[in-house]
């Protein structure tokens, strides 16, 4: 089986199979992403994908139990080809668990209530969405392409489709100038969003992107390793969704910490005082990464 690189999945599914339905981000527009910016979307044939199940399930039947379907957006793609992808993915791992994939607002907001419905129905049963901000003008100097009610909305048909959600924030993604705006505001839109799985992330300027440009002509400063850690606390004061498995142990983060939303949030934020307080340790520079 063969993949068109680079290939990206969540952390969440380093033992997952990874089938690839697209190719690059049908979007592709974000500031900040340099993830699929050499590659020109398109949806792969059909045949093409079947034909990496039936590989996969003739090799690995029994031992997949989660499959994440690749690259940036596969969501977007038709029912078409949703359809036969989720039913050959069933037949080939009978041992099959779950199936995920990305999925943004946009391409969630296209599709029918009845059209995300089936898609559970068939197996279709965890979208990471990444959101990043819950600031509204943090939203469109990031180019993410939706508002934040436009992300509430799309939640709120994942949640009635059966869908649960994998939710990301970037810490960082607001600047200097609206740190505390963009932590408070993606605090909130987590809890509008109310997620099974919350993460943030820190915001890593890549050469290259239009981010990067922008820092290069003084029009984008990223917040210090302290103010990064307050946007960590205000995001967890203000997030309150009923019931989230909550993790910052991104390679991209400072501070590694984790724990259950609302249940553990002044653990949390206990740990998040101390790091403040310079009586923790912080991943140093060398170890972090995307």
């Amino acid at each position: 089986m063969r993949y068109d690189e680079p290939l990206f999945r969540p952390p969440s599914e380093a033992d997952s199979f990874i089938l690839q339905a697209t190719l690059g981000c049908s979007w592709n527009a974000c500031t900040y992403c340099a993830m699929y910016r050499d590659k020109q979307y398109r949806v792969r044939p059909l045949d093409a994908v079947l034909a990496d199940v039936a590989e996969a399930g003739g090799r690995y039947a029994d031992l997949v139990r989660h499959v994440f379907v690749a690259d940036g957006d596969p969501l977007g793609m038709e029912m078409g080809h949703w359809e036969p992808i989720l039913l050959a993915l069933a037949q080939a791992f009978p041992r099959l668990r779950r199936v995920s994939t990305y999925a943004t607002a946009r391409n969630l907001l296209e599709k029918t209530p009845a059209e995300l419905r089936h898609l559970r129905e068939l197996g279709l049963s965890l979208l990471y969405i990444g959101p990043e901000s819950g600031d509204d003008v943090t939203l469109r100097r990031i180019a993410k392409g939706a508002t934040a009610a436009e992300h509430t909305e799309a939640a709120r048909r994942a949640r009635e489709a059966g869908m649960d959600q994998s939710l990301i924030f970037l810490l960082g993604a607001g600047g200097r100038e609206r740190s505390e705006e963009h932590a408070r505001a993606s605090g909130r839109l987590a809890t509008a969003m109310d997620p099974k799985f919350l993460s943030t992330l820190t915001l890593t300027v890549v050469p290259g992107t239009p981010i990067s440009r922008l820092e290069d002509q003084g029009r984008f400063e990223l917040p210090d390793v302290h103010e990064l850690l307050q946007e960590q606390r205000w995001f967890v004061e203000e997030a309150r969704p009923s019931g989230a498995i909550f993790r910052s142990n991104h390679a991209s983060n400072y501070l590694p910490i984790g724990g259950r939303l609302p249940r553990d949030r002044e653990s949390i934020l206990a740990a998040i005082d101390e790091a403040l307080a310079g009586r923790v340790a912080l991943r140093p520079e060398w170890s972090r990464g995307l």
